[in-house]
């Protein structure tokens, strides 16, 4: 009976499109993930994740890199504008908000990112984590919520925690909104009834298999929305001592031409500020004991510090384009 009520629910609060993927003619053709998750002594009463694994901001972060806003609150309204609007900027058309459920912090400032976003004309989508207790019917349950706030778009991350038939009674009654696992199985997903594929991870899903994820995806007939990423570096944060280089920019230009090769119908990027994970693109500062983006792209200065932002406009343009390589990016509606 439980099952019933959630899809009733979701089916009024979401007209039904006829099809089982909604028309995707003006979706944005670009998304990148965001944490709302920082916090600090002004504006929350204590740091939230610049400390982890014993780090005292705020001149010691748990990053790799030192943030151009320092160790900031996501709480800070000016904070929240001034994001939304490199993202917009860069031509980015959709932010995908790092969620962890019901009553978590990332759910206590959604509201005033999605206001936020709103202001620049940018989509809000959630990424629904695997917070604790997290199960299908709880994320049916946060569909419905999530879609009251306007939100038509979610990626579920670790999606393969459950088997692609326990997702059925709730996919198979969804209707006008998009869920993307996260996965490079589109035969995983097809039978799940998901609507596309995601990787998030850069670390373990690089370019070279862009191509045959797209090709398996369009072939079920999904949507394909690769991840692309500038590089890795946790071990401040975690400890962890693989990493990916950025190589200057290089490794973000590789990853970001086989996306376009692929035929991605969506390109996903990590991130816009993981700085736990070194993943981010939002602007970082010259600070003694950290890394920073000087070199790339020959950037140097100022200009450094928001070199990924610029260089993402760049390849956002060629998408739109449609001119990588002679090869048309794939679309579908």
């Amino acid at each position: 009976m439980r099952w019933v009520w959630v899809v009733a629910a979701l089916l009024v609060l979401v007209p039904h499109a006829g099809a089982s993927a909604p028309n995707t003619t003006s979706a944005p053709t670009t998304a990148i993930f965001y944490y709302p998750w920082f916090g600090n002594l002004a504006h929350d009463g204590s740091y939230e994740h610049w400390q982890q694994n014993g780090h005292s901001p705020t001149t010691d972060l748990a990053s790799a890199y030192y943030p151009s806003r320092g160790a900031y609150s996501s709480s800070d309204p000016g904070v929240l504008d001034g994001q939304l609007r490199e993202i917009q900027r860069a031509g980015i058309g959709e932010v995908v908000v790092s969620w962890w459920g019901r009553g978590s912090p990332s759910d206590a400032r959604l509201e005033d990112v999605i206001a936020a976003a709103r202001a620049h004309s940018v989509v809000v989508a959630a990424h629904v984590e695997p917070y604790a207790g997290r199960t299908i019917a709880s994320i049916a349950d946060d569909i419905a919520y999530l879609r009251t706030l306007g939100i038509a778009d979610f990626f579920v991350y670790h999606a393969t925690d459950f088997p692609a038939d326990a997702w059925k009674p709730l996919t198979s009654g969804l209707a006008g909104v998009r869920v993307f696992a996260q996965t490079p199985l589109a035969g995983y997903a097809k039978t799940a009834g998901f609507q596309g594929i995601y990787t998030y991870d850069a670390l373990t899903y690089r370019g070279r298999m862009f191509g045959r994820m797209c090709n398996e995806a369009h072939a079920q007939g999904l949507l394909c929305a690769p991840s692309v990423g500038p590089g890795f570096d946790a071990q401040r944060a975690t400890g962890l001592t693989q990493t990916l280089d950025r190589a200057n920019g290089r490794t973000y230009d590789s990853m970001w031409h086989a996306a376009l090769r692929a035929g991605s119908d969506l390109v996903t990027i990590t991130s816009y500020n993981e700085w736990n994970e070194g993943t981010q693109i939002e602007p970082a500062c010259v600070h003694d004991g950290y890394a920073s983006y000087v070199g790339a792209w020959g950037a140097t200065g100022k200009a450094a510090s928001r070199a990924y932002l610029n260089r993402t406009r760049y390849w956002i343009s060629r998408l739109d384009r449609q001119d990588v390589g002679g090869a048309p990016v794939h679309k579908r509606g």
